[in-house]
């Protein structure tokens, strides 16, 4: 992956200013899932912000999202 995984929420903010790729995409979920469970959260709680509304992503969307998440909590070290 050419993108380091973020360590801290700022990190992953950083992310915007490179151009979307999907190696982009999947160090931005693996840098969410490493800042909440450095932060102490739970998988849980973790959905629970991905899954509250926002104006960004419909219902149907932040399921998806919210499912990678998921994935990529039981896969990550």
């Amino acid at each position: 992956m050419n993108y380091p995984i973020p360590a801290n929420p700022q990190e992953v903010v950083a992310l915007r200013q490179n151009p979307v790729s999907e190696e982009l995409i999947a160090a931005a979920i693996a840098g969410v899932v490493k800042v909440a469970r450095s932060k102490g959260q739970s998988l849980e709680e973790l959905m629970a912000e991905v899954l509250a509304d926002d104006a960004l992503l419909d219902v149907q969307q932040r399921r998806w999202l919210s499912e990678i998440i998921a994935a990529a909590w039981e896969k990550l070290p």
